[in-house]
């Protein structure tokens, strides 16, 4: 669970490709094409770029952003429309994993309203990781906020390690009662999903250090709007 430097470097580096790939992708989605298409120019990119993908890939536009392990389909990005990609790739085999929702024109009130308390759940745990933090507590932090501010469910993980294998120990879960170490690589990656409407992801691949965390993917996380 614990990485020495060598293979935090390669963690870092598929990480800052991801960033890269992510970047490039704000440029080419544009309405009318399918979850499917967008998906392949991401398997596109990281082939080139990486040693592929470190996972398939996930593109949920709309209503499908409700499903938080959604596979791409031929459905076709429309205006208004939210849409969660959750990507990564591998260098000398080790993953990136980081996911951002991001929205095809203004973003709804109800949608801000989601996005803004996952987004600040997020920052809050990332503000909690660091060595000798307890995982399930972490969670429950963010499990009690999520129902404080609306009644929703953490429905999945906060977060899992990151190295050879893109799901590792440690889980952030309030299965796990998991003490966080210094250069342990997890994700960080709350979600709310209205069923049948839209969902919202917001995810990071961070390095655990002494006194907090290091985020090793580090795209936009304010509205991205295209």
């Amino acid at each position: 669970m614990i990485k020495d430097r060598d293979e935090i470097s390669k963690i870092q580096k598929a990480c800052e490709i991801t960033d890269e790939c992510f970047k490039y992708l704000q440029t080419y989605i544009k309405p009318g094409m399918t979850e499917k298409q967008i998906a392949k120019e991401i398997e596109n990119y990281y082939t080139q770029n990486a040693e592929g993908l470190s996972f398939e890939t996930i593109v949920a536009s709309g209503e499908n952003s409700s499903k938080p392990h959604a596979v791409p389909t031929d459905r076709k990005i429309q205006e208004k429309d939210i849409i969660t990609i959750d990507m990564g790739c591998k260098v000398n085999g080790y993953c990136s994993d980081m996911t951002r929702t991001i929205f095809v024109g203004e973003p709804t009130e109800e949608m801000k309203k989601i996005y803004d308390l996952v987004l600040n759940n997020q920052k809050f745990a990332l503000d909690q990781y660091k060595d000798g933090a307890n995982a399930r507590q972490i969670t429950k932090m963010v499990e009690s906020n999520f129902k404080l501010n609306g009644s929703y469910d953490l429905i999945h993980s906060l977060g899992h390690g990151v190295g050879l294998e893109i799901h590792e120990l440690p889980y952030m879960s309030y299965r796990f009662d998991t003490m966080l170490r210094e250069n342990m690589v997890v994700t960080d990656e709350p979600g709310i999903y209205i069923p049948g409407k839209f969902g919202v992801r917001i995810e990071d691949t961070v390095q655990i250090t002494k006194f907090g965390c290091i985020s090793l993917t580090n795209s936009e996380k304010n509205y991205i709007i295209i």
